[in-house]
């Protein structure tokens, strides 16, 4: 598979993942559902109706009958099993987007139409008539054209996505950056997880538990996102949305990240502390209100923590710690102590994961959290007039790459 083809097929499920978001969202009621690929890509499941919904999205492609064709030849392959009581009956729907020639297909079509452009074709070279293989009348044909919808006039890819970040929008009463970047990014997790589960019962989600497991305000590092909208794009979206300002407040800011297990080195932690400071830091004269901010390592081990402490004083980068004197408990007074041009205090290390509630209660000022976790977030402690923001990365590296 080309890269460009596999771009194509990568935007087809993500096309796909869309619509059944939207179906979701548009829901009446919270207790219906859909089932990812059930009888068809997406199954809805009413208090009154059952539909089984065909979701094609033919970006380069100019509409022709045959391009839908196989997939109408097993949604009758179904009516089949209906008719001899083997299956429910239910009403099916292709929806599709092409390119162009929609203008091809006038609709509604007849039972005439659907054998001979849909039903007939040829296969190495001989003949085949689908609804004579399934000895299907022209009353049954009828009956299955009844229960069939064809939209070949589907939303363009973005603008389904914008459709969707709408939706989200309207339903947690938010912005169009947290739509997107919350809600829209959970969803796009769920759809995916769901789609890979092998037992169909598991592919079954309610509007409610669909909600439900997308309302929350974190931003995830879902590769299904990352790949919707660019790495380097998401990044300089998340910079420009927390970590941006003509000019910086004097606030309080705790920046608590968690210390991935393997595939770190100390000069990236090093680097990272330092480019907090230099960013978030304002020790000159001339400000009236001098600061500079908090970092706590979560997981990073104590001799590690030692060695990087002693690093940063050897090349005379000022920090403090909280701690007063050698054997003193920690004491969230002592960090609270001023920076400014005089001590030249650059940073505030925390040591110790307790130590962070312990400043936050003691600091007075306006404080801001930013929590940057690698698997799951490990500070979970939510405070009343505090922003709080947690942000999912991969590597170190990309840290730096948002702030």
């Amino acid at each position: 598979m080309t890269d460009r083809t596999a771009i194509d097929t990568i935007k087809g499920y993500f096309y796909q993942f869309d619509y059944a978001i939207s179906e979701l969202l548009e829901l009446d009621l919270d207790t219906d559902t859909i089932i990812i690929e059930g009888i068809e890509d997406v199954d809805v499941s009413t208090a009154t109706d059952e539909l089984a919904i065909q979701c094609k999205y033919y970006a380069k492609t100019e509409y022709n009958h045959s391009v839908i064709a196989k997939p109408i030849r097993l949604m009758l392959d179904h009516y089949k099993e209906v008719t001899n009581g083997n299956k429910k009956r239910i009403n099916y729907k292709l929806y599709g987007y092409f390119q162009s020639g929609q203008a091809k297909l006038t609709l509604p079509i007849d039972t005439i139409f659907l054998k001979d452009y849909f039903l007939t074709y040829i296969e190495n070279k001989v003949k085949h008539c689908h609804h004579t293989k399934h000895n299907l009348s022209d009353a049954e044909l009828n009956d299955f054209l009844s229960l069939l919808t064809i939209d070949i006039s589907a939303l363009e890819y973005q603008l389904q996505v914008s459709k969707i970040i709408t939706l989200l929008m309207k339903q947690f009463n938010c912005q169009a950056f947290e739509a997107e970047h919350f809600f829209y990014n959970n969803a796009l997790k769920v759809i995916k997880d769901i789609a890979v589960e092998g037992d169909i019962a598991k592919r079954k989600i309610s509007k409610l538990e669909f909600l439900s497991k997308i309302n929350f305000k974190r931003v995830l590092f879902n590769e299904w996102f990352i790949t919707y909208k660019g790495e380097s794009k998401l990044f300089a979206e998340l910079r420009s949305q927390y970590f941006t300002g003509l000019n910086i407040s004097p606030y309080e800011r705790l920046f608590i990240i968690e210390i991935p297990n393997t595939n770190y080195l100390r000069a990236e932690i090093k680097d990272l502390i330092l480019t907090i400071s230099k960013k978030w830091s304002k020790l000159s004269t001339r400000e009236p209100q001098p600061f500079c901010p908090y970092i706590y390592l979560h997981n990073i081990l104590p001799q590690e923590l030692l060695e990087l402490k002693k690093e940063l004083f050897s090349e005379g980068f000022q920090f403090i710690d909280g701690f007063d004197f050698d054997g003193s408990d920690f004491n969230p007074k002592s960090i609270l102590k001023p920076a400014n041009s005089n001590n030249s205090i650059k940073i505030k290390i925390l040591n110790k994961f307790e130590h962070i509630d312990l400043t936050v209660k003691e600091i007075t000022k306006t404080k801001e959290i930013y929590q940057f976790y690698n698997t799951t977030p490990f500070f979970d402690i939510k405070y009343q007039n505090v922003k709080q923001v947690e942000i999912q990365f991969s590597l170190l590296t990309d840290i730096k790459k948002i702030i």
